[in-house]
C-alpha cells in the first residue's frame, strides 16, 4: 500500500487519496483543542489526524478527528489491537472538508450512512471555505438526524456521550484563528 497507508482511505475496496492542506489541519488541531477542554474529566481519548483508523461496511475510514474511550485508546496504542477501531466504540466522528474538493460528497453523503449504519453516535462535518459552518448529526434508531448548522459569530453547543457527558462549545470563527 503507498506510503503504508498514509492518507489512504478503503472504499468498497478501493484506494481513495485524502488530500489536506495547512488550513485544513489548521481547523482540525484547533477543534481538538475545543474538544479536548470540554473532555476534562471524562475517560475519553482525543485522536486527531489519519492515523487512527475505523471499520465500516465499505471499508476503513480515517476521520480528522475521532473520540473513544480510553481503554480503547490504549489498546490500540499499547496492543495495537484493535487495528480497526470499531463505529461504536466511536463517541464523536470529525470530517474536515472545503466545499469542491474531491472528497466533499463523500463526507457529505457516503460517511453519513456508513457511520450511522457504523453507530457512531454523533458526526459533525466541518468546512472552512468560504466561511467556517459546522454541521452536527446526532444517532438515533439507526441513523442520523442533522442539528441546525452553526456559523461564525454563533455559538456551536454540543454534548458528547461518554463515561461522563461532556460539553463542548465555541465560536466556529475561533478555528481559524491563528
Amino acid at each position: 500500500m503507498p506510503g503504508g497507508g498514509k492518507g489512504y482511505e478503503l472504499e468498497d475496496g478501493w484506494l481513495v487519496e485524502v488530500v489536506s492542506g495547512a488550513r485544513h489541519n489548521h481547523v482540525a488541531q484547533r477543534l481538538g483543542r475545543f474538544i479536548d477542554a470540554g473532555a476534562v474529566g471524562a475517560a475519553v481519548h482525543l485522536c486527531v489526524g489519519s492515523g487512527w483508523e475505523i471499520s465500516t461496511r465499505s471499508g476503513v475510514r480515517k476521520p480528522d478527528i475521532i473520540v473513544v474511550p480510553r481503554e480503547v485508546a490504549r489498546a490500540a496504542v499499547v496492543a495495537e489491537v484493535p487495528k480497526l477501531i470499531p463505529g461504536t466504540e466511536v463517541r464523536l466522528a470529525v470530517e474536515v472538508i472545503a466545499p469542491g474538493s474531491g472528497t466533499e460528497r463523500t463526507d457529505r453523503v457516503r460517511k453519513v450512512h456508513e457511520y450511522a449504519a457504523a453507530g457512531i453516535s454523533q458526526y459533525w462535518i466541518v468546512e472552512h471555505q468560504p466561511d467556517v459552518q459546522v454541521h452536527r448529526m446526532v444517532l438515533s434508531d439507526g441513523t442520523y438526524g442533522a442539528d441546525p448548522v452553526v456559523g461564525p459569530g454563533a455559538v456551536f453547543d454540543a454534548v458528547v456521550e461518554a463515561d461522563q457527558p461532556f460539553r463542548v462549545t465555541f465560536d466556529p470563527a475561533a478555528l481559524l484563528a491563528v
